[in-house]
């Protein structure tokens, strides 16, 4: 049954968008219902390139407001998520016919300058061939410069929002879409659908937040009948993973001759993750997978960089993903602004909705601020904003760094393998107590279904992290789809069926 009603936001879109502005909302005392079709994370927010940063690239279309924006959300996010967010040096190598290096050192230079570092080193300058990084890499390549960003888990990311804003009032229903809303002047009035029974139910809320990601211009024209908005224009973002390329815990970021670049990243342990493409999307908004255009693609960037090659046999796994990038009307697909436009309709006195168009994960929680700010006239006596420095579920870390929280959990829980260990630490920081409890061998955490994915575990995503499938936990909350065995996914599935039977 549902809550208080009528609520003051209903938040339509569980992707990070959605998640952070339900998450500020409740944390300033609203009341706050979300509601996502699928899983959280389900489509464009796990489906990134694993980043927090400023976006370098984008100095070539002079948006340097996004760029700090971005630069310094990458330093908050880092405080405030330092369990699966983490320092991430990139390896720029410069190739004859590119852009130039002078071009390369002013805009490294501003990237650094931007926006205050704390945490962050800066930008050096590398001679590749005198250096163990410039090993995996072609000869010709002979200098080159370093620079630092972050990388995230990015679906991690999203849950945690989700979680904090129930923890704060929220109520989070997922697989659950929004059928229609009509307004009047004062309240929305909207029909639900838990699309798992088929069960629909009625809601009323003073603002309507249509963070819906590549649905957001279907959601205004079908669902609530509004036209002539911002538009939105769909982009097709795909990765490949291959087996490990290179040793060491940097990335590379290579140029390629139609002026896109492309990302080679740690990935996984055992993996080298690569990408993405920019692929105009004209159908409608949906499923999407990697073609065998976007497959070569990518294998040529890494080919004309890496000594060793690869070849679309060497992918074992790939994602596609759709940006709901704001239209702009650049004429290619890369150019397109990564910058987020909110609108607001209250058109006649009527009750507002609020679209998100665009934006990218770095700068969800300033969007979030932002969506609030333009709702304060709607909102008598909200409260002030609050995200900035609260840190995400169990980045709560004692020391705030990463390294002492496992070393503490090894010590503590010397049974844990140490690649279990890390992997824990990670994806759930100080929450981990809530799985590891009083055990004090891996025989009390349960049944093992392959890459240290215990019953345990499982039972927590299922109670606290809206977990309701095998693709749930193996690809969205976890990645050990990557590391578990034929036959875990369905194993789980009829697992996960008989705790639903229980309850």
């Amino acid at each position: 049954m549902l809550g208080r009603m009528p609520f003051d936001l209903l938040v339509v879109g569980g992707g990070i968008n959605g998640t952070g502005i339900g998450r500020d909302a409740a944390g300033r005392g609203l009341s706050v219902l979300l509601c996502e079709q699928g899983d959280l994370a389900e489509h464009t927010s796990s489906a990134s390139t694993k980043l927090i940063h400023g976006g370098l690239r984008y100095l070539e279309y002079y948006d340097f407001r996004l760029v700090r924006e971005a630069l310094v959300e990458r330093e908050r996010l880092l405080a405030i998520a330092p369990h699966i967010i983490g320092p991430l040096r990139f390896v720029l190598p410069h190739m004859a016919g590119m852009r130039p290096a002078w071009m390369l050192r002013v805009g490294l230079f501003l990237y650094d300058h931007l926006a205050r570092r704390k945490e962050l080193p800066g930008t050096e300058t590398v001679r590749l061939r005198k250096s163990v990084i410039g090993a995996p890499l072609q000869e010709n390549l002979t200098r080159g410069f370093i620079y630092s960003d972050c990388w995230v888990d990015d679906a991690r990311l999203v849950v945690l929002n989700a979680m904090d804003a129930q923890e704060r009032g929220a109520l989070v229903r997922t697989r659950t879409r929004l059928i229609t809303a009509r307004r009047d002047s004062t309240l929305w009035h909207a029909t639900i659908e838990d699309v798992v029974t088929g069960r629909r139910e009625e809601v009323s809320a003073r603002i309507l937040v249509n963070a819906s990601g590549p649905w957001v211009s279907r959601l205004l024209n079908e669902q609530i009948g509004i036209t002539g908005q911002a538009g939105v224009r769909l982009v097709k973002g795909s990765h490949i993973v291959v087996p490990k390329m290179y040793e060491g815990g940097h990335a590379f970021i290579f140029q390629n001759p139609d002026g896109r670049i492309v990302f080679a990243i740690p990935y996984e342990g055992e993996f080298t993750l690569v990408g993405t493409t920019d692929i105009p999307h004209e159908a409608a908004p949906g499923h999407v997978e990697i073609s065998d255009e976007e497959t070569v693609y990518l294998c040529d960037t890494i080919n004309r960089y890496f000594k060793r090659p690869i070849a679309p046999a060497d992918v074992v796994w790939s994602y596609s993903g759709m940006r709901p990038l704001y239209d702009d009307a650049a004429a290619d697909a890369s150019a397109v602004t990564r910058d987020y436009v909110l609108d607001i309709n209250s058109s006649e006195g009527c009750a507002p909705v609020l679209s998100v168009f665009g934006g990218k994960i770095t700068t969800y929680r300033r969007l979030a601020e932002h969506a609030l700010e333009k709702l304060a006239p709607y909102l008598p006596g909200l409260k002030p904003a609050w995200t900035e420095k609260s840190h995400l579920p169990g980045g709560d870390l004692p020391t705030g760094r990463f390294g002492p929280f496992l070393a503490a959990l090894t010590k503590n829980k010397p049974f844990l393998p140490e690649p279990m260990a890390r992997r824990l630490a990670h994806a759930y920081g100080t929450r981990v107590e809530m799985i590891l409890g009083e055990a004090t061998s891996l025989a009390h955490l349960g049944r093992d279904f392959g890459g240290g994915l215990t019953e345990a575990e499982i039972d927590y995503l299922v109670a606290h992290e809206w977990a309701r499938s095998a693709t749930d936990i193996l690809w969205r909350r976890t990645k050990l789809g990557l590391h578990t065995p034929n036959g875990t996914a369905e194993a789980l599935d009829a697992y996960l069926a008989s705790k639903t039977g229980e309850r």
